[in-house]
């Protein structure tokens, strides 16, 4: 099994850079640029579908055929104002030019050509109020399956206050056997705050052959094969993360743990 905690490859620039063969699998790749005013970048595509999602900052940005201007408006992931993203098909080519210090995410994922680029965000996104009590947390759908703007991805945003539990009640996606359940691999992009916090995050299978628990830093990344997959704000820590899922269908059915189904049994 590969390591499924990545930390920073850097603190600028290129700092996650994640491959289907890097992770052991066949669909998501996640990467992480934390650039300067005036720095820039560009991708060609390939034969992936892209999603870049202002995390934080502002950018000016451009594919193949578009110039979309400036995406980006919080400065700080923070603030938990709906984020900027914009989807980028296969077969293209994107640049962004930093008109501030800022975060963008890559998210990407097998592309067939289905949709044209298109601004995904902020407009068409709220915050989402998910879970009860201690498991609550806030949710920015940025491209889940009831919006059709992906052949494969599906990504989502979330934030949980301090003290509380997030992918709780533990579930998992990882067979191909719709409706019931479906594959998906997954990434956890995280943000801590204050930033010299940590959280926490277990990936886990039913029997045991897969069980790690992870302490969570600012930036890093967690990968997610197989299992359940719960994660844990201490109190006095904030966090953040971004999640991208994808698989051979773009829909998110999943199974709960056993011994917590009582809980989405009894909560909704």
């Amino acid at each position: 099994m590969p390591n499924l905690l990545r930390r920073p490859q850097a603190n600028r620039g290129l700092c996650h850079s994640i491959t289907p063969a890097q992770a052991g699998w066949s669909y998501v790749g996640f990467s992480l640029y934390q650039l300067k005013a005036g720095e820039r970048i560009s991708e060609q595509t390939g034969d992936r579908e892209v999603i870049l999602v202002m995390v934080e900052g502002k950018a000016a940005i451009k594919t193949s055929n578009q110039d979309w201007g400036t995406l980006g408006e919080r400065m700080s992931v923070w603030e938990k104002t709906p984020p900027h993203a914009l989807y980028v098909p296969n077969a293209e080519t994107w640049e962004a030019t930093a008109e501030s210090d800022c975060v963008i995410a890559v998210c990407s994922a097998p592309g067939h050509g289905s949709h044209k680029a298109q601004r995904l965000g902020p407009d068409g996104i709220s915050l989402d109020t998910r879970g009860k009590g201690s498991n609550t947390r806030y949710i920015h759908n940025i491209a889940m399956e009831e919006r059709d703007v992906a052949d494969n991805l599906l990504v989502t945003e979330v934030f949980t206050p301090n003290g509380n539990w997030s992918s709780y009640p533990s579930h998992r996606h990882d067979e191909d056997n719709y409706p019931e359940i479906t594959y998906l691999e997954e990434t956890y992009y995280f943000r801590i705050a204050p930033k010299d916090g940590f959280g926490i995050q277990r990936v886990y299978t039913e029997d045991d052959s897969l069980n790690e628990t992870m302490t969570v830093r600012d930036h890093d990344v967690v990968l997610v094969p197989k299992g359940h997959h719960p994660c844990a704000a201490p109190y006095g820590f904030d966090m953040y993360y971004l999640n991208v899922m994808a698989g051979p269908l773009r829909k998110w059915r999943f199974k709960p743990d056993p011994s917590v189904k009582w809980i989405l049994d009894r909560d909704g």
